[in-house]
């Protein structure tokens, strides 16, 4: 009987897969998390901005690069949320802050996790919290929750609270164009509808309050606008007469409806495109 179960045991032990290699954090700055099966893939190079192209949001650019470079030298920080309009940068900075604080000699990491990944965070915050000779920037871009959305509770215990909480060498930014993660007639819609209304949408709404930094992005105006294409300009050696910048660049924001950094990079695009500039990806 034992000599068959050892059997059955080592038969076993061949069909389940090999446990995953630790992550080689040397091997890149940047890595993406893919669960099943669990792994941190190098990302070669990252896509973004340099920090001084990123106009008009000056205020949340000092207070996430502050909050960043003590996280960077072992200080205490905070968790960030980059809430608010379309298309103005909030991921951008996130990248851009990182590239900045890296700059300046910091062994920080940045790691990107999908919204649709959530429920192995526990897993992947196993792996950051067994190399603590590393920092590491745990980012989420577009991050919100839909009404039967369960995925927002394997947050909570890691932004505040549970049992072993955020790893001393991990923060966590997130970006959402929602204040509180989920869209304001889903809150109302709970609180008209339950019988206690206040305890009805707080589990959700106090996932926005678990972020120490609340970062709000708004419409540019067209000054700033403008000011992100003469930057867009001047870094990738595009020259172009000023009026005429000026003109195309204000038809170009009012066929799309839309005036926002996204706007402005998509319009130098296309400028550059006519020009046949060809441009220089930041790494």
């Amino acid at each position: 009987m034992t000599a068959a179960l050892d059997r059955i045991a080592a038969a076993l032990e061949r069909l389940a897969p090999a446990p995953a290699p630790a992550p080689d954090f040397a091997a890149a700055e940047a890595f993406a998390w893919h669960p099943d099966p669990d792994r941190l893939v190098p990302v070669a190079e990252v896509a973004r901005v340099d920090l001084p192209l990123l106009v008009g949001v000056d205020r949340a650019r000092d207070t996430l690069l502050a909050n960043t470079r003590q996280f960077a030298r072992g200080l205490p920080a905070n968790n960030a949320l980059l809430w608010g309009a379309r298309g103005m940068g909030k991921s951008s900075l996130v990248k851009a802050v990182h590239a900045a604080v890296r700059a300046e000699g910091a062994d920080l990491k940045i790691v990107e996790l999908s919204r649709e990944d959530l429920p192995s965070i526990g897993r992947l915050l196993g792996h950051l919290r067994a190399a603590p000779a590393h920092r590491f920037i745990l980012f989420c871009d577009d991050l919100s929750f839909s009404h039967d959305d369960q995925h927002y509770k394997a947050l909570k215990a890691v932004l505040d609270g549970g049992i072993e909480g955020r790893p001393e060498n991990v923060v966590f930014y997130a970006t959402s164009n929602r204040r509180h993660l989920m869209p304001r007639d889903m809150i109302e819609n709970e609180r008209s509808s339950a019988i206690n209304p206040s305890e009805a949408v707080e589990e959700k709404v106090s996932l926005s309050d678990r972020f120490g930094l609340w970062l709000g992005f708004h419409p540019c105006s067209q000054d700033d606008y403008l000011e992100m294409i003469r930057g867009y300009c001047a870094a990738h050696a595009v020259t172009v007469d000023e009026a005429v910048l000026r003109a195309e660049a204000i038809e170009w924001q009012a066929t799309r409806g839309a005036r926002s950094g996204r706007v402005a990079w998509q319009f130098f695009c296309d400028l550059a495109g006519r020009q046949g500039v060809r441009l220089r990806v930041s790494g």
